[in-house]
Order: C-alpha cells, then sequence, then structure tokens
C-alpha cells in the first residue's frame, strides 16, 4: 500500500502550483495523511477530493479543521498500527514528546517541525514529510509512506 503524507501546508487555498504538487506526486497513492497545519479548510477540501484523506489538526488550524479532525489518531492499515498527530512545543525532543501519546503503534507519522524525518528508533517508524510550502531550513517536502512487509518511508524534494 502507498499513501502520499503532507504536512505543515500553512495555505489559505489550494493554488495551481500546489495541486500540480499533489497531482503529480500523489497520483499512484491510495490515500492521503495530513499530520496538521492545514491553516484553511479549503485545503483539507481540495485533498478529499483527490484521495481518501486521514488527518489531524495543528496549532495553527482554523476552527473548522479542529472540528473536523482529531488531535491525534491511530490508523490500522496492511497489519500496522500508525499513530498520526501534529506535535507541538520546540522541534528538539519532539519525537521523545510524540512517543509518549501513543501505545504500541508500529509508527508515528508528525509534523509541526517543518524538518522531514524518516527512521526507525527501537521498534516505531518515525516519519515527518517536512513542508510543501513553508520550509524554515530544508528544501519543500512531502512524503510517500509503503506499507509492505514492514514499513519504509521516502521524503520527496520539491
Amino acid at each position: 500500500m502507498k499513501i502520499g503524507v503532507i504536512s505543515d501546508t500553512h495555505l489559505r487555498e489550494p493554488h495551481p502550483e500546489f495541486k500540480k504538487v499533489i497531482e503529480f506526486h500523489f497520483k499512484d497513492v491510495e490515500k492521503i495523511f495530513h499530520a496538521g497545519d492545514f491553516v484553511d479548510w479549503s485545503i483539507a477540501e481540495y485533498l478529499s477530493s483527490q484521495k481518501e484523506l486521514i488527518a489531524v489538526y495543528g496549532n495553527m488550524d482554523s476552527y473548522d479543521i479542529r472540528k473536523a479532525f482529531p488531535e491525534k489518531r491511530v490508523i490500522e492499515l496492511k497489519g500496522f498500527k500508525i499513530g498520526l498527530i501534529h506535535g507541538g512545543g520546540s522541534p528538539f525532543g519532539i519525537e521523545s514528546r510524540i512517543q509518549g501519546e501513543f501505545d504500541e503503534v508500529n509508527a508515528i507519522v508528525y509534523g509541526h517541525s517543518h524538518t522531514p524525518a524518516n527512521h526507525q528508533v527501537k521498534n516505531i517508524y518515525f516519519f515527518n514529510p517536512g513542508s510543501p510550502t513553508r520550509s524554515f531550513v530544508h528544501r519543500a517536502t512531502l512524503g510517500i509512506l509503503y506499507l509492505g512487509e514492514k514499513i519504509e518511508g521516502e521524503i520527496i524534494k520539491i
């Protein structure tokens, strides 16, 4: 199974360049995970029109988004339990903090830091797709998660 992963879009509307990126990179995915900070409801609507959207809200999200999506969730797919959360606070130590939010997951997908992460720590796979639009230090990025015999991720530079 192939899942498109995005976070920290920070957009007021899905402009043509954003749509082009999503339609190109997520054309073969089965689902889209968004780890929060859509900022505007129109981004959630657009992503939902492309594929099944599974999302959480972030610290910059509007009331409408906070009403529609939870702060965190666990998704079970292909025998894996995947935690989805935005995260918060300082980017330093974020993985330790978010790990404490979940019991017995195989992976945690998160956002907030705008810094891509794609690695395993002990028995948990951590994946942060970065930001496709507002990168502070790194290039704009998004990600793909592959669920097969194991979980693997890919960070895509835009």
